[in-house]
């Protein structure tokens, strides 16, 4: 068995696409979260950072004046903080030139309003500040810089991705070996399937340990296989005994009519003559629905085919349909590939080639033609330039008791062309009617 292969349009392949859609969602859903919770909490400790830091110098000011804020400041600029956070200051006056700190503009900062957030300064520094007013011609401003917040911010972010992406790929090498697993199994049970389908022989897998819904559905038809078989077993058997018992008395019924017609003797087409032939007609017809359901009970069976010459089974068909052809005014032509051979029943073969020879030269009118076509393959084409069969027929004409209807129909029971195709199939071939433009065309042809 080949090697189960995952492919797009599998429900395996669909859940293993589904899988690793989820995880690569819930990792950016996660790295979203994680980065919007960070960025908050680092903006509300700055926040904190800065509004505690602006509130002690405020309470400087106001319990020991302008003088002390501006010395104050000064101090505080070396000061570095506990969270690595450089500090940066201004007192203004009211038109916003320097008195004291080292911030040269002031930023886009309403101090009457005590704003704060995240500023750039005039040399390129970005801080978060908040500003405040002290007086109507003092302001004071303090910013704290962020950059090692940001640098820890990045390699948490790329921690985190990295760790994603190894979440995303142990998620995606995990579906695809249960999904290559689950499909191997499942191919298995197609396979099965496909093999009774065929008339080959099914072997379901073994069944797993604790059992799944594959597990179930291998049982199920195994079960159903060995049911299918119980039925066409006991079908064969009733099959043949029903025809068996209608055969005797059949003709034991036809020879007491021999016997009589000897004791007295008629005309030709008398009535103890026709019913010979009704009977003869009847056990045909039998024989024949026998025939069907043997080859369409041994469909794909390997058991009893050998290798056939089908090069010289047509040539001599050919030898033996030819005097029957010239008897009825017509021309056999042959194109007859040598050396194609074949694995059959060479006597199945037979008759499935020569019921199609029978047909054509049945219902072709005299002066017609037939052609016999074998190519490798094998490839036969049974064709003639007779009426064809009519378009409203092609659908049906190789069901069971189903005969053309065009002029210069012939009798018979309608079962020659549906065990032609039984025994095609219980062979592996595929029996169609070809697009001849004129007359019947029968194509017989390996099956795709």
């Amino acid at each position: 068995m080949k090697p189960a292969r995952v492919r797009a349009r599998s429900i395996f392949g669909q859940l293993t696409t589904a899988s690793i859609l989820i995880a690569v969602i819930a990792v950016g859903v996660l790295f979203a979260v994680t980065t919007i919770t960070v960025q908050r909490q680092t903006r509300a400790s700055l926040s904190a950072t800065v509004s505690t830091d602006l509130a002690g110098l405020i309470d400087i000011y106001a319990t020991a004046g302008r003088e002390e804020l501006l010395r104050r400041v000064a101090d505080r600029q070396a000061v570095v903080s506990l969270e690595g956070r450089r500090s940066h200051y201004m007192v203004a006056d009211g038109a916003g030139r320097l008195l004291a700190g080292d911030v040269r503009r002031w930023p886009q900062i309403n101090s009457a309003r005590s704003e704060e957030g995240f500023v750039t300064l005039a040399d390129g520094t970005e801080v978060y500040a908040q500003g405040a007013r002290l007086a109507p011609d003092l302001q004071l401003l303090a910013a704290r810089e962020y950059d090692r917040d940001r640098s820890a911010l990045a390699v948490l972010s790329a921690a985190f991705l990295a760790v994603g992406a190894a979440i995303v790929g142990a998620v995606a090498f995990v579906a695809w070996i249960t999904a290559r697993h689950l499909a191997r199994r499942m191919d298995a049970v197609n396979a099965a399937l496909g093999a009774a389908a065929d008339g080959r022989a099914a072997s379901f897998p073994a069944r797993q340990r604790g059992g799944d819904e594959i597990d179930e559905v291998a049982g199920h038809g195994a079960r159903l296989l060995a049911r299918q078989a119980q039925l066409l077993k006991a079908y064969k058997q009733v099959s043949e005994h029903v025809a068996h018992e209608v055969r005797t008395p059949l003709m034991h019924l036809d020879n007491r009519l021999g016997a009589a017609m000897q004791a007295r003797p008629e005309n030709a087409g008398g009535p103890i003559g026709q019913s010979r032939e009704d009977i003869r007609a009847i056990l045909s017809m039998l024989d024949s629905l026998l025939d069907i359901a043997s080859a369409e009970s041994r469909r794909g069976d390997l058991a009893g085919l050998a290798e056939i010459d089908m090069s010289a089974l047509a040539e001599s068909l050919a030898d033996l349909y030819e005097g029957s052809a010239e008897d009825a005014g017509l021309t056999l032509e042959t194109a007859i590939a040598p050396g194609v051979t074949m694995l059959g029943e060479r006597m199945q073969i037979t008759r499935l080639l020569s019921n199609l020879l029978d047909n054509a030269i049945k219902y072709v009118p005299e002066g017609g033609r037939v052609r016999l076509i074998l190519r490798p393959g094998p490839s036969v084409t049974v064709e003639d330039d007779g009426p064809g069969i009519p378009r409203d027929q092609r659908d049906r004409v190789f069901e069971r008791f189903s005969r053309a209807t065009a002029p210069g129909d012939k009798p018979g029971h309608g079962l020659g062309l549906a065990l032609s195709r039984a025994i095609a199939e219980r062979h592996g071939l595929v029996l169609r009617l070809g697009d001849a433009p004129r007359g019947a065309q029968f194509i017989l042809e390996p099956a795709p």
